[in-house]
């Protein structure tokens, strides 16, 4: 889990996620959408598939993102977990 919260520190990062919830995006569309270079938006982006919150796909030149709603929901649930544990320690 430390990779996710590592890759859910920035929040460019943070909104290409919010990005992707809605639809698959090639990298220029990503790239397109922030005040920062192609290659800042290239390492954000490997930064997201290390972690494994995002997958790539390339056809020919172009590499389109997807979410990985896998990974995204078991992080969610852990948390989840995490927390409902913190708040039954609190009313014990």
């Amino acid at each position: 889990m430390k990779d996710i919260w590592g890759a859910l520190a920035d929040p460019i990062r943070r909104e290409i996620l919010t990005m992707l919830q809605k639809e698959d995006k090639t990298a220029g569309e990503i790239s397109a959408a922030f005040p920062v270079s192609n290659a800042t938006i290239s390492h954000h982006l490997k930064i997201l598939r290390e972690a494994d919150l995002v997958t790539s796909k390339k056809e020919k030149q172009t590499i389109t993102y997807s979410l990985n709603l896998t990974v995204f929901q078991e992080f969610l649930m852990q948390l989840s977990t995490a927390f409902g544990r913190i708040e039954q320690e609190e009313q014990s």
